[in-house]
């Protein structure tokens, strides 16, 4: 597997380009859940497999490197050696992809077809988790999105597992969590997910919105950041489960896309205040370090123009991660399952 520190581009593999487009890369054809049970009982589809399942499941839109650095991180490779971990979750994607367990695409453009895939559930991956009372949200239409929506979901990922693999303080993540504006009664994403830093005794709460250069993703930027401002500006205890209001971090493609996200934001929001919002992208997670990973837009008095600095952030830094091996005692049930 490659380590960031390896990886060497100026731009990020999930930003997007133009004309770009989602193509289907799994089998085609029709495969029945009978066959995959046979495979199962047979041991050509087994418990490796189905880590690498949960992991798609969890994560949405997710690629070969990404479901290889997630089970690495939480221990399900150990008994592999370190050169064969990326070969083998391949081969697990592969084995399921082929079974039409979980569905493959690629990105097409006129720059040419992109060097990963991105892989997502598929219908007969549910009936293999449900068994497993492993809880699953997948629609059929999920697979539908376009291009810069699967785009920002791997740059979402991207950047929780930089979190996990690099700062001390890390405690957990998830890839959905709900907002509610209470203005406009709608439910609504950040589509990078969130990420709880533990500090002492103290929960800090991350939330990342993920913005790609799509066609009119101005307008698009515009509605979710009134969405944004409402749910702060009308914050109370416990919403959404927050007992205070979880940091806003933006996810642009570069600095320039950081820029033109900002000057949205100002001119569509006068809530959210200039020391409150955090920017980044995601190839400042490849540094081994994530303390200078944000930046914020500071107004300089004389100018009265506004400047990109680093915000540089103790919480951030690298060290040992706190022991979460403790029972789970806060736990939900699904009443259409039978719990054996």
């Amino acid at each position: 597997m490659v380590n960031d520190k390896e990886v060497k581009t100026v731009v990020s593999p999930f930003a997007v380009r133009e004309n770009e487009v989602k193509v289907f890369d799994g089998k085609e054809g029709f495969a029945s859940i009978n066959q995959v049970v046979f495979k199962m009982d047979m041991g050509y589809i087994n418990e490796s497999h189905i880590k690498a399942l949960e992991v798609v499941n969890e994560f949405g839109f997710v690629s070969s490197r990404q479901v290889t650095q997630i089970l690495d991180l939480r221990g399900k490779l150990n008994d592999i050696e370190e050169d064969k971990k990326q070969n083998k979750v391949a081969k697990w994607l592969e084995d399921l992809t082929k079974s039409k367990v979980i569905a493959r695409y690629y990105f097409q453009s006129e720059a040419g077809k992109s060097s990963y895939r991105a892989y997502a559930m598929d219908k007969i991956a549910t009936y293999i988790l449900k068994q497993r009372n492993i809880p699953t949200s997948w629609q059929p239409t999920d697979n539908t999105k376009p291009a810069y929506a699967v785009k920002r979901k791997l740059a979402g990922n991207q950047v929780l597992i930089a979190y996990m693999q690099k700062v001390g303080a890390y405690y957990s993540s998830t890839p959905n969590v709900l907002l509610y504006s209470k203005k406009y009664n709608v439910k609504f994403k950040p589509t990078g997910g969130m990420v709880t830093l533990r500090n002492g005794t103290d929960d800090i709460n991350f939330v990342f919105e993920v913005v790609r250069r799509n066609e009119d993703w101005q307008n698009m930027l515009a509605e979710k950041v009134q969405l944004y401002s409402d749910f702060y500006e009308n914050f109370a205890k416990n919403d959404a489960g927050f007992s205070e209001p979880p940091q806003l971090i933006f996810v642009g493609e570069d600095i320039q896309h950081i820029a033109e996200i900002f000057r949205i934001i100002k001119k569509v929001s006068t809530y959210l205040k200039d020391e409150d919002m955090y920017f980044t992208t995601e190839l400042k997670h490849l540094d081994e370090s994530l303390e200078n990973s944000i930046s914020v837009f500071e107004l300089e008095p004389d100018t009265k123009k506004y400047k990109l600095t680093t915000k540089r952030l103790e919480i951030l830094k690298p060290g040992e991660k706190q022991d979460k091996n403790t029972l789970k005692t806060d736990v939900t049930f699904n009443p259409n399952m039978i719990i054996e």
